[in-house]
């Protein structure tokens, strides 16, 4: 039977509109005029925003679950429904830097977790463990190795969704990363110290984002652009943004918004166990790790990814950065989406697109969500 969700402000590609949106199998049929008629349930939204579902492509764990500890089926639900209480109606389990069993194990829970349709699983992201040393960030460098033909095959073997990977474009080569990329691997740079023409280099061989754009990467500077150069000189590639106030100044942010076109940046949490949580500490790979001031340290103060969540990071783009909330939440969905290759299938609300939605109220709180039609 089909839903009319009405009495909404609804974020069309066209912006704000006074829209119904009905959704019947799973998907939206259509966004109409809120005066025409038509059968079946209304469900009336009472004047709030109906936005289109957040994509968050990093996410190592949420509702007190590390996606590294526990790579299981279980442990992505548990993160799945904890992120989506803030919108996330599609994510990809982020490991970081681990052991390439751990590694194997964490992609057949992937594809599990499809398999049985666990809501909101678009694949997998593993950051790691081909990355530099130099940049190592909170990564276990014990645990870093090569990108042999061991590794092609095992990152190449998700049989379900989206696999993501990031790497270090100077621990590998160009004709790795094109292998990567025609296997059907998105690549990322991350915890990189390439120079410029190493990253131009990885770029051109199918490179296709940066991850956490500025955060663990070779920075700017007069006469070696680095990897943070490199990606605001590149048009066609992707950068995710971590806007909690701690991880990049929002000075930093708002140049880079001038530097690159919109569309090319989303939003992303790198989000802990802590999330959804009221306990605040938790244990990453041997390591007491605690939120301090919103944001995760160890012992060393080293940033262990955030304690962040997409309608957070919305809001923080609105009102650290000075985007508009229209492009605050298309950096929620429908660049993510495009980054992931999934345009034609999410990210907007627009006819024939799986109704994956968040209801939200005048300060960005999620109400409720829906994913392919299903209500939470």
């Amino acid at each position: 039977m089909a839903v009319a969700l009405v009495n909404g402000k609804v974020l069309t590609p066209r912006g704000f509109e006074a829209a119904t949106v009905v959704v019947e199998d799973g998907r939206i049929a259509a966004v109409r005029s809120p005066q025409a008629q038509g059968a079946g349930e209304r469900i009336d939204l009472q004047g709030r925003y109906l936005l289109p579902g957040f994509i968050d492509t990093q996410v190592n764990g949420g509702g007190g679950a590390l996606f590294n500890t526990s790579p299981t089926v279980e442990a992505i639900a548990t993160i799945g429904a904890a992120h989506r209480r803030f919108g996330t109606t599609g994510f990809l389990p982020t490991l970081i830097s681990d052991d390439l069993s751990t590694v194997a194990r964490a992609i057949a829970a992937v594809d599990q977790a499809m398999a049985d349709g666990v809501p909101g699983v678009l694949g997998i992201h593993i950051e790691g463990p081909f990355l530099s040393e130099d940049r190592k960030g909170i990564h276990d460098a014990s645990k870093f190795r090569v990108l042999d033909q061991t590794a092609f095959e095992l990152l190449t073997s998700l049989k379900r969704g989206k696999t993501l990977v990031t790497l270090a474009p100077e621990t590998t080569t160009p004709q790795m990363i094109a292998r990567l990329v025609e296997a059907g691997v998105t690549v990322a740079a991350g915890h990189t110290n390439a120079s410029y023409d190493e990253v131009r280099a990885a770029l051109g061989a199918g490179l296709r984002g940066f991850t956490h754009l500025f955060n663990a990467m070779s920075p700017l500077a007069s006469r070696e652009p680095g990897a943070v150069g490199a990606a605001l000189e590149d048009a066609g590639s992707w950068c995710g943004i971590i806007i909690d106030g701690r991880h990049v100044h929002p000075a930093a942010l708002r140049i880079a918004f001038r530097a690159k076109r919109h569309d090319r940046f989303m939003l992303v949490t790198d989000a802990m166990p802590s999330v959804g949580m009221a306990q605040k500490t938790f244990t990453l790979q041997g390591r007491l790790v605690r939120v301090v001031d919103g944001v995760c340290v160890d012992e060393d103060g080293t940033l262990a990814g955030s304690d962040l969540d997409m309608a957070a990071a919305v809001r923080n783009a609105v009102g650290m950065v000075g985007l508009t909330l229209e492009e605050a939440v298309a950096m929620a969905s429908a660049h993510p989406a495009a980054f992931l290759g999934l345009e034609g299938d999410l990210g907007a609300i627009a006819p024939g697109l799986r109704a994956d939605l968040v209801e939200a109220d005048e300060g960005l709180n999620v109400v409720r969500t829906w994913i392919g039609g299903e209500p939470a």
